[in-house]
């Protein structure tokens, strides 16, 4: 285009608000799940349906094949193109007139995201040298936590005051201006420019790439864990408002404000921090804190989450799981920044499309439908819906041990992995 530059920092802040938008059309409905279930009559097993598999189901058949495309084709183009797909279908959402129609617009909004995320993060990779990433890309993740706020705060507002239709709507206007704004004035950088390996050679084949995932530990192990600590988050995530509602009485924006909050800024610091801190322990030669600062946090937030979200008193339980906020999400930065730096520049799409595939099906996917199971079968037996909600966020909350445990294993070989050449082999 005429004003298309590379420009890497307007780059990065016009992607973070992308990924921002995309977040808050993806987890808006977990606000919503209250006068969503009172007006069709859902359980909770069906709520974490449609925050779950719904999302997943063409997102998971369509990212590996549009992160092929992306690896050869214009990447800005079609991130562009992603953004306008799934903010029109979030706004679809707001005219469902069925559980049905609901259903497949989600699907809708997962479509584009398919569309349009897998390249993210190549894109940044390409704007910016090795020793920078883990920074850079922890501030994309920052559209992990401020979309969940501005989602469940703005959301809630919205719902209460005009309804929850207005809210799918409200959510689905900033991205039609972003996408817009982002083929006008950003230019596809040169692939494998910031790797001195400009073009960077032919596109790998598909289970070259997979291969990668497997046969390098550290990858392999860091993968399982984020995806398992990704389906606690996205799990406790898609519940929390409604367990405010139902166990403590709170109003649709006292809840939405408060896991709006809980969710934003001390994830933002996780982030952030562990990215920052990650990157400044390697350039002292200590590449292990790439994993051993996830390790060390997801192996306190599991006692605490449990014992946070069984507590009587709710000031108390927002407080802890507030802390649990700050070292929860520790291992997002570490992880994709790891991940891009071990795969070659014509990798990198794909590489993001795979493991989008893994959390959107296993983690977003099953993480808030198993949660949500678990819940109802804690109800059926008789116990309180309220109480029973909190009995299986801390069912769920106990396996960031299991997380855990694959990001030290992973310590043991960061070193030696990110020591290896990147190529296609």
């Amino acid at each position: 285009m005429l004003w298309a530059k590379e420009r890497p920092r307007l780059a990065l802040a016009l992607l973070t608000a992308i990924a921002t938008v995309g977040f808050i059309d993806r987890i808006i409905m977990n606000v919503l799940v209250q006068p969503l279930k009172a007006e069709f009559q859902l359980t909770d097993t069906q709520i974490g349906l449609l925050n779950g598999l719904a999302f997943a189901a063409l997102n998971v058949l369509l990212g590996i094949a549009v992160a092929r495309l992306a690896e050869r084709r214009h990447r800005i183009s079609l991130i562009a193109l992603g953004t306008l797909l799934w903010s029109i279908a979030t706004a679809t959402c707001g005219l469902a007139g069925s559980m049905v129609q609901l259903l497949l617009a989600r699907i809708g909004v997962g479509v584009g995201e398919a569309v349009g995320l897998p390249a993210t993060a190549s894109v940044i990779s390409d704007y910016f040298p090795r020793e920078k990433r883990t920074t850079v890309i922890s501030i994309l993740g920052l559209a992990t936590p401020i979309g969940a706020f501005l989602g469940a705060t703005g959301g809630a507002l919205i719902a209460q005051v005009y309804g929850w239709r207005h809210a799918f709507v409200a959510a689905a206007i900033p991205g039609v201006f972003l996408s817009i704004a982002l083929i006008l004035l950003i230019a596809e950088p040169v692939r494998g420019g910031q790797d001195k390996q400009a073009n960077a050679g032919e596109v790998p084949p598909l289970t070259t790439v997979l291969r990668r995932y497997w046969a390098w530990p550290t990858m392999r192990h860091m993968l399982i864990g984020s995806t398992i600590a990704g389906a606690i988050g996205f799990g406790l995530n898609s519940f929390l408002a409604a367990y405010l509602t139902r166990r403590f009485g709170f109003t649709l924006v006292q809840a939405g404000t408060v896991a709006g909050l809980v969710a934003s800024l001390p994830a933002a610091i996780s982030m952030t921090g562990a990215g920052w801190i990650s990157d400044r322990l390697a350039a002292r030669g200590n590449k292990r804190g790439y994993a051993l600062f996830p390790a060390v946090a997801m192996l306190i937030a599991a006692p605490l989450y449990v014992f946070a979200i069984t507590r009587d008193n709710p000031t108390l339980l927002v407080s802890l799981v507030a802390v649990c906020a700050l070292i929860q999400f520790t291992y997002l930065g570490p992880t994709a920044g790891t991940f891009q730096n071990m795969l070659a520049p014509r990798m990198r799409a794909t590489g993001t499309a795979f493991t989008g595939m893994i959390y959107t099906l296993i983690s977003g996917g099953l993480g808030p439908l198993a949660l949500g199971a678990i819940s109802d079968h804690y109800t059926a037996s008789g116990i309180d819906p309220g109480v029973a909600l909190g009995f299986a966020m801390a069912t769920v909350a106990a396996f960031y041990a299991w997380a855990a445990i694959h990001y030290f294993l992973a310590a043991r070989t960061i070193e030696a992995d990110l020591a290896r050449p990147i190529g296609h082999g």
